[in-house]
Formats: C-alpha cells, structure tokens, sequence
C-alpha cells in the first residue's frame, strides 16, 4: 500500500502546477487552441498563425490565416521547395573547364574557359582539384588565356532590398561564378569588384603551379559554343545544399539559388526570372505568395500562414526538405531555443527575422504520437519578444494531446 503524501509535499506538487505555463503542460485540442490563442493575443494584429494535423488534415487553430505577412527567412522554404520539384535532391551544380580547341600534344590552342553554373561553395579546394584534372589530361600549354565565364546569371550582384547593389545582408556578390564566396582574402578590398575574373586569375595562377603554362592574362567573357570538355568540378547535391541554406538562414546561398532556378526554367539567371518560376511552381499548389527574392530580405515579400502550411503539408514526406530544417534546441537557427522542454527535438523548423518581423514555421511531432505542421509569421513586433511567443507556441504544440 502506498503511504500517503505528506501534506506539505501535496502542497509544492500543487503549487509547480500552477506556476507551469499552460504552453508546457499536455492538453487537448481545446486547451492547445487556449493556449495557442493568448500567446497571439500578445502578438497583435499584424500577425497571423495557422496549425494543422497532419495525421487528419483537420485545422487544430488559425488566426488571420489567409493575410499576407512579411515571412522575413520563411521564404527560403519556397525557394526550397522549387528547387527540390523542378531540379530533385540528388541535383549537382558543375563548374566546368573547357578549352577552345581540342588539346593537340598537350597544347591548347586558344583559351581556357573556366564556366560556373552557380555553385554557392565554390572555393580554392575546389579550384584546384579541377586545375589538377586539366593537368591529368595531359595539358601543359595554353596559347591563349583562362576566361572565367559567369553568364549562366545576370551582371546584378545584389538583391531587391538593396536596389541590387552589393550589400552585407547578403554576404557577398552573387555570381554564376562564385570564388570563396566572392571574398578576396584580404581586408580591403573585403568583396571581390569582378568574381569572374578573380576566379579566373586565381585558377590560372593553379594551372601554372601543376607545370601548365598559360601565355595571357585572365579576364572574364563567354564560353565558345564548340569549346571541348577537359574538366568538371560538381557540387554537393541540392539536399546538402538546402541544409546548408536553411539551417543557419544563408542569404547568399538562397539568393544564388533563385538565380539557379531562373537560369535553368526561367529564361534567364536573375532573381525576377526565378521569382517568377517559384510563383508558377507555388501556383500549382493552390498558393499565391508574392515572391521577389529568394531569401525574404525584401519588405514586398508577402504570404500567408495558410499558404506556409500548405507547402508543409505537400512535402511532409520529402526528407531532403524536412531535414533541411534547423531542430529546436540541437541546431540551427533554433539551436538555443526551446532547449529544456518537450519541444526539443521535436519540433523542426526555419526561422524569419527582419528589424520588426519574426516568423516560425515548421513541424513538431507530438509527445503523443501525433504530428502538427505550423506557421506563425509575425509582423511589427519586436523580434526578440515575438521568438518568446513563438517558443511558447511550439511547446504547447509538442504537448498537444490529439
């Protein structure tokens, strides 16, 4: 038989009770829905939350679902998404080198292209493993030049937000022909003025290291349309690309790969051009953001909580975008949130912050089985209070009880 509690230990059981916030105790329906609704409450009318089971597809709550809200980061989940529909998981980017005429006695007889396509990472490593596959080809001499060629994308190398100039929000110049993340290696200048022709100067400087004379100067231009294949450098594939982007919110990597979108579907490799195949892509899913980036820095960004979780419930079983997502309190931008309760480990989600926007949205598998797809997009509100808010959301949400 179980002795009885003593009196003063009923007591401090009772009073834990009531000073645990309703968020971090196991509820039903409705008391998530209460619990859900006086976080909101704290978020104004600028800001709108939608949460549906997705084991039934039945809403579980919303508040001005269908408005359109600044989604700050939230965004790259579409860019995300059209990336992973229109070109797959398991995609590569290729940097190629390619000579003018074909390599006669180990001699080129022209120019050297070095052609991106896109690739974010493209690095020194990288750089010199493809130098190194030109030499192992046999080629010791080329008569004429390295030609870095970036017209896979447009001259912009900025974004919207900052009327397309250059700006650190970014992180550096967008190019197809990215070099170290368009860094120089030195203090001043920090930004590369001309990406193509430093990653052509720099892959010259390789070429001559391995033995591979090469007579002139490097300079940008564009590859010759019977140029032979003596070379290729390909990325990581477009799932670790994403987990890359999503996890720490990479606004170069996103903004690159909207580019890529447009380059390859779109007609053309600038961001109006992938906005516009992400918007047709979106579309077909019974969505209408209005998308103008591929990163959310842009204040004209617009969509909805409905239309967020829309696209969380279509890719739900696509495991290349759920495991793009940073995980509450183990990584990511969500690495030091929520750390400590049920909805660590639990919930996965991508992160939205601008200077007076906050957004989350995400999934979160219920201590009970169950399973939730969110997105609380939060506009005119002081960030660091907002993440409070949406803390407390998801945790009432890994205590959802169906």
């Amino acid at each position: 038989m179980t002795a009885p509690m003593p009196r003063f230990a009923a007591l401090a059981c009772l009073l834990v009770l009531l000073l645990t916030p309703a968020a971090a105790r196991a509820a039903d329906r409705v008391g998530t829905v209460k619990a859900l609704a006086a976080q909101m409450r704290q978020a104004g009318a600028g800001s709108g939350a939608y949460v549906i089971d997705l084991q039934s597809g039945r809403k579980l709550y919303g508040i001005r679902a269908g408005t359109p809200r600044m989604p700050a980061s939230v965004e790259k989940l579409y860019t995300s998404a059209t990336a992973l529909r229109r070109l797959g998981p398991v995609a590569r980017l290729s940097t190629d080198a390619l000579a003018e005429t074909a390599p006669a006695g180990g001699v080129v007889d022209g120019d050297l292209y070095l052609r991106g396509a896109g690739d974010p990472n493209f690095d020194i490593v990288d750089s010199s493993n493809l130098a190194q596959q030109v030499a192992q080809a046999g080629i010791r001499r080329v008569t004429g030049r390295v030609i870095g060629d970036e017209s896979a994308f447009d001259a912009r190398r900025g974004v919207p937000s900052s009327g397309f100039a250059l700006s650190s929000d970014v992180g550096g110049p967008l190019s197809a022909l990215t070099f170290n993340r368009g860094r120089t290696g030195r203090g001043a200048p920090y930004w590369q003025n001309r990406p193509a022709n430093f990653a052509a100067s720099f892959f010259t400087k390789q070429l001559r290291h391995l033995g591979v004379a090469v007579a002139g100067g490097a300079r940008r231009g564009v590859t010759a349309e019977d140029a032979v294949p003596v070379g290729a450098w390909r990325s990581a594939t477009l799932a670790d690309l994403l987990r890359q982007m999503n996890q720490p919110s990479d606004n170069f990597m996103a903004e690159t790969l909207i580019k890529i979108v447009g380059s390859k579907f779109g007609g053309a490799g600038s961001t109006a051009a992938g906005a516009a195949v992400a918007t047709a892509e979106l579309e077909t899913l019974g969505m209408s953001p209005r998308i103008v980036d591929g990163s959310g820095l842009s204040r004209s960004d617009r969509t909805s909580p409905s239309d967020v979780v829309t696209l969380l419930a279509e890719l739900q079983d696509d495991a290349a975008f759920t495991g793009s997502l940073g995980v509450a309190g183990r990584s990511g931008t969500i690495a030091d949130r929520m750390r400590g309760t049920a909805a660590q480990d639990r919930c996965r989600a991508k992160t939205g912050t601008l200077h007076d926007v906050s957004a989350l949205a995400g999934y979160c598998v219920t201590r009970y089985g169950g399973e939730v797809a969110f997105a609380f997009l939060m506009n005119y509100v002081n960030p660091w209070s907002a993440r409070a808010l949406q803390d407390r959301m998801a945790i009432a949400l890994a205590n959802y009880r169906p």
